[in-house]
């Protein structure tokens, strides 16, 4: 999946140097680096020990367009370790991170999907804090940059999904743009699923923060995209009413934040063959766009 996503974002190059990085980073953060980890999706990510011997997780970021690496380390710096992981070492011009190392994914602990949802939620809400000099994009941004995605990658991958559900993500997107507060913003997560939430000292913490100034309910769109199948097995919108209650938002615009989501992951899944997930959500997009054009 991380040599797919390089090559997309074509850096070919930074394959092949990767072992003298890693040497590099080694010898000048005094670590040794050990086994990759091998559900990686956006960095190449391996065990590390400190020179103290404390255990950490030294990440390599795909290089690409943006600040990917500087908005991940903005938001572990200002959790402080309470929600996310804790940043030990960053270089931003290298795209490295030293982390602290967690447990087990929550993907991994195969828990029911009422449970996971409860741990999502409870987690996801200790992140969420003002933070209106962080330098991070908006929420407003992330919508305008996902409206772009979608049309192009559609196009680009000869029209993978039918039109309504096209139309009917950009209508969401366009509207989560022109309802958003920068009052109301908060510092978010952007990217809470289950294989980015992993077991800390009896809890969980967040890994992997692509790190927004937006309103909370963007994070909760993020559950509303995955497990599509689950989702649709019954009325999709009771997903939405379940994580507005248990947060305390709006229901109408996690539902719409989901819209969006599923359908910009459902093609970029497609991109770089991310199946059948990739296909379930397309699927659901469809149904949801066909059925459901509005939450109400």
């Amino acid at each position: 999946m991380v040599r797919n996503k390089a090559l997309v974002a074509g850096a070919e190059a930074w394959l092949g140097e990767l072992p003298g990085l890693v040497a590099e980073i080694e010898a000048d953060w005094s670590i040794h680096v050990g086994a990759a980890y091998p559900d990686s999706t956006e960095a190449f990510v391996a065990e590390a020990t400190c020179g103290d011997g404390r255990p950490a997780v030294l990440k390599l970021l795909i290089p690409r367009d943006g600040d990917a690496t500087r908005n991940e380390a903005t938001v572990l710096r200002l959790t402080r370790g309470e929600g996310c992981a804790e940043l030990l070492r960053a270089d931003i011009d290298r795209d490295a991170l030293l982390l602290e190392r967690l447990g087990r994914s929550l993907h991994r602990l195969a828990l029911p999907i009422a449970e996971r949802h409860e741990i999502l939620c409870a987690t996801a809400m200790l992140v969420w804090r003002p933070a209106p000099d962080s330098g991070l994009p908006t929420g407003a941004d992330k919508g305008r940059w996902l409206v772009r995605f979608i049309l192009e990658t559609w196009e680009e991958l000869g029209r993978p999904c039918p039109e309504r559900t096209i139309d009917h993500a950009v209508r969401c997107a366009e509207h989560r743009v022109a309802e958003h507060d920068g009052a109301r913003a908060v510092l978010v997560h952007g990217d809470v699923h289950e294989w980015n939430t992993l077991e800390a000292d009896g809890g969980f913490k967040l890994v992997d923060p692509d790190g927004l100034l937006a309103d909370a309910e963007y994070d909760m769109g993020i559950v509303m995209r995955e497990d599509p199948v689950e989702l649709m097995d019954g009325d999709p919108r009771d997903r939405a009413r379940w994580l507005a209650r248990r947060t305390g938002l709006d229901a109408g615009a996690i539902w719409e934040w989901g819209v969006v989501e599923r359908v910009s992951t459902g093609l970029l899944g497609t991109k770089i063959d991310m199946q059948p997930v990739a296909r379930q959500m397309l699927g659901a997009a469809d149904r949801i766009a066909a059925s459901f054009p509005s939450f109400d």
